[in-house]
């Protein structure tokens, strides 16, 4: 069973770690859900995955953050991630950062601050450019409700949470995406692995023949693909 840690005061500033029997020489992962930035999701998403990565040897950390509470916007969202992140580098000198989907957003962001050590990045379909998010309407306008208004609206707060607009983040990216994803396109993907590259970022983009869910569901085909990508990507020197 896994241990839960607290990475602040407040009563959803906590994640659970789950330890392997034996553990390998290798970074701690840090798994943020999805769940379009939306109150009613949590870890519980994600603790399947969690499961298969503790299975495959690994150390994982998941975690839980505000979202869509009345009282904060996206900049405690944010917070909230970069205060976990920081907390799990008092666990473990390497650090793996998987997200889905707006999670995927969430640890491609928190990459991009340098203060993060983190070796590697896996985006699990994540909503990686919000400015196109916002546009294509993900979710229901999620981005759009997310940072309070539109690309145009909003220029700075788009600005400030977008990793597209962040780039290079100085380092190595992973991005797993289905191609029949119905809730986050693989053209997202698509088109952030190309700014990537042209940043100059290490960039390895992986389409699998899955939903937008089954990248989480570790007994589907593309749930196994992550759980190896992840082994695979941690156990790199």
């Amino acid at each position: 069973m896994p241990e839960t840690l607290h990475y602040g005061a407040a009563p959803w500033q906590f994640g659970q770690l789950w330890l392997p029997d034996s553990r390998e020489a290798a970074p701690l992962v840090v798994l943020i859900h999805g769940g379009f930035w939306r109150a009613g999701k949590s870890l519980a998403l994600t603790e399947p995955l969690a499961a298969a990565i503790r299975e495959a040897g690994l150390a994982v950390w998941n975690i839980e953050y505000r979202a869509g509470e009345p009282d904060h916007d996206w900049r405690a969202t944010l917070a909230d991630i970069t205060a976990a992140v920081d907390f799990a580098a008092t666990l473990a000198d390497r650090l793996v950062l998987v997200g889905h989907s707006a999670g995927g957003h969430l640890a491609l962001r928190a990459a991009a601050s340098r203060a993060t050590r983190a070796e590697a990045v896996v985006s699990l379909a994540g909503i990686c450019d919000l400015t196109a998010g916002a546009r294509l309407g993900l979710g229901e306008h999620a981005v759009r409700d997310f940072l309070g208004g539109t690309p145009e609206e909003q220029p700075q707060r788009y600005a400030a949470a977008c990793p597209a607009r962040q780039l290079p983040l100085g380092v190595p990216q992973v991005l797993i995406h289905g191609l029949a994803d119905d809730r986050v396109p693989v053209d997202i993907s698509r088109r952030y692995a190309r700014a990537v590259r042209a940043a100059g970022d290490r960039v390895e983009l992986i389409e699998v023949a899955a939903d937008h869910r089954a990248l989480i569901e570790p007994a589907t085909g593309a749930g196994r693909t992550v759980v190896s990508v992840i082994h695979h990507l941690a156990l790199a020197r």
